[in-house]
């Protein structure tokens, strides 16, 4: 019979000529995605925005150390995103309520920061091409959009979402409102791509575009382009594709529609409903949930500020 110590040995050669970080790496990235929903059934606000920013950083550890992983890439394209939209701009609009504009600043641009990383990880998980073309002439984008397929679908949602999200929090720049019709364009491709090969089993990610380009739409005045009855169209595909429970879509059509129209019994009553509704109604959905319940008791207690 062979000693044990043969056995051992052989163990330590066969490890010698593997990477260890790299194969502990691609182990923890599989146990990630298993875990993700986690987080988002999580039904308290503040735990949610305690944990998240330590879990995207030290996600962001496994990634320096194995910066191929595109699971890593995945999910803190989506990880930065979220955050950026639930957490960070709530903080923007705590300060605004507060008229502390000098705070309204910092976390813009902490928002515009978090949007701006999930766009990059979602070009480094597009390609060289695309880090190097979306942001060159509207020949070059016209080409990879056109030639944008089914596989890339979720990547370039992120990127668009990411693109469009800084783009709103950075009105005043020219140089950041100049790249708003190409997180269109692509929004715009997104869509075509589902309507060809079918929205993703994911009602979440099949609805984001749609909310996406409702925020698009009503980003900018009438007169700069901005278009209410076409933002209201898209909020209303991302209801119908997540059958009402996400209640963030409802929210933002209140907010970016209605009272862009001055329709105040509209915006009234889809916060009541979004409030008169459980956020448990779509439990793997629950702190997008608690996140609506958050700002549609906020934007009602503005109700007579809004509507003089």
């Amino acid at each position: 019979m062979r000693s044990p110590r043969w056995f051992f040995l052989a163990v330590l050669v066969v490890m010698a000529g593997c990477d260890i970080p790299r194969f502990t790496s691609e182990s923890t990235s599989k146990v990630l995605i298993r875990a993700q929903p986690s987080l988002q059934m999580e039904s308290d606000y503040e735990l949610a925005a305690r944990a998240i920013p330590g879990a995207l950083k030290t996600i962001e550890g496994f990634w320096v150390v194995d910066s191929g992983n595109t699971t890593y890439m995945t999910i803190l394209m989506e990880g930065y995103c979220q955050y950026g939209t639930g957490f960070v701009e709530d903080e923007v609009e705590q300060a605004e309520l507060r008229k502390d504009f000098e705070a309204v600043a910092y976390h813009q641009a902490r928002a515009t920061k978090m949007f701006l990383r999930c766009m990059n990880y979602a070009l480094m998980r597009l390609g060289k091409k695309w880090q190097e073309d979306l942001f060159g002439s509207d020949e070059q984008v016209q080409a990879l959009l056109a030639r944008a397929g089914k596989s890339q679908r979720t990547p370039m949602m992120w990127a668009a979402i990411g693109l469009a999200s800084a783009i709103n929090n950075n009105k005043d720049r020219i140089e950041m409102v100049g790249h708003l019709d190409t997180a269109k364009a692509m929004l715009k491709r997104i869509v075509e791509i589902d309507e060809k090969y079918g929205a993703p089993r994911n009602k979440v990610h099949a609805a984001m575009p749609h909310v996406a380009l409702g925020m698009a739409y009503t980003g900018l005045d009438k007169s700069l382009g901005g278009d209410p009855a076409k933002a209201d169209e898209h909020f209303q595909k991302a209801i119908d594709l997540t059958e009402g429970k996400f209640l963030l879509a409802h929210v933002l059509r209140a907010k970016r529609v209605a009272f862009r129209n001055k329709d105040k019994k509209s915006f009234h009553d889809g916060l009541v409903k979004v409030l008169e509704t459980p956020p448990s109604i779509w439990p793997e959905q629950r702190l997008a949930n608690e996140i609506a319940h958050r700002r549609a008791r906020r934007y009602l207690s503005q109700e007579k500020e809004l509507f003089p």
